[in-house]
């Protein structure tokens, strides 16, 4: 049997994490057993192929979810049925990984996505110690950019408009109730 054959009875392999910070955890949710644990196992072969190291699938508690309905419209309030609705969920984390990377991992399992399996994605970016300075200096350049922008929100129009409507105010037509023109 070939290798690639004998690979998918095995459990999948595993990259190991440098440092541990987490960049992506991704949560997985189903009805079905089955669907999820499938969908656990065909995320952690894609991670593994893209050289990021993942922990999981963890599983998280189950949600429960029951309601009571009468089974008649009328008078047989004692005839009800009962129904429940169990959602499985599993936990696969990404540490440190690359998030071009993370993003293209997530774009994979977006595109093979396997029917009756939900997905959930936190998403963690880290930036360098000096980020507060630049964002500072980007703020300065924003504000000189939105001063003439500020300066008619909610108003919809710009000088130009407004000198335009109040020469059409003060226009003959417009005039036939009052002789005063209209201040500016």
């Amino acid at each position: 049997m070939p290798r690639s054959v004998q690979a998918v009875y095995l459990k999948p392999l595993k990259r190991k994490a440098q440092h541990g910070y987490p960049s992506c955890d991704l949560q997985l949710r189903s009805y079905s057993v089955r669907n999820v644990e499938f969908y656990a196992d065909f995320a952690l072969r894609a991670a593994y192929y893209l050289h990021l190291p993942v922990l999981g699938p963890i599983p998280l508690p189950r949600v429960t979810e029951r309601w009571t309905v009468p089974r008649s419209n009328f008078v047989n309030k004692t005839s009800q049925e009962n129904f429940e609705r169990i959602t499985l969920r599993r936990l696969i984390q990404v540490l440190d990984g690359h998030p071009e990377t993370v993003e293209i991992w997530l774009a994979f399992l977006r595109r093979h996505a396997y029917y009756g399996v939900g997905m959930k994605a936190n998403i963690w970016e880290h930036e360098s110690l000096g980020v507060g300075k630049t964002m500072d200096v980007s703020l300065e350049n924003l504000k000189e950019n939105l001063e003439p922008k500020w300066a008619h929100f909610e108003r919809r129009k710009n000088p130009a408009t407004s000198e335009r409507v109040y020469d059409m105010m003060n226009e003959d037509s417009l005039r036939h109730n009052s002789d005063a023109p209209l201040s500016g």
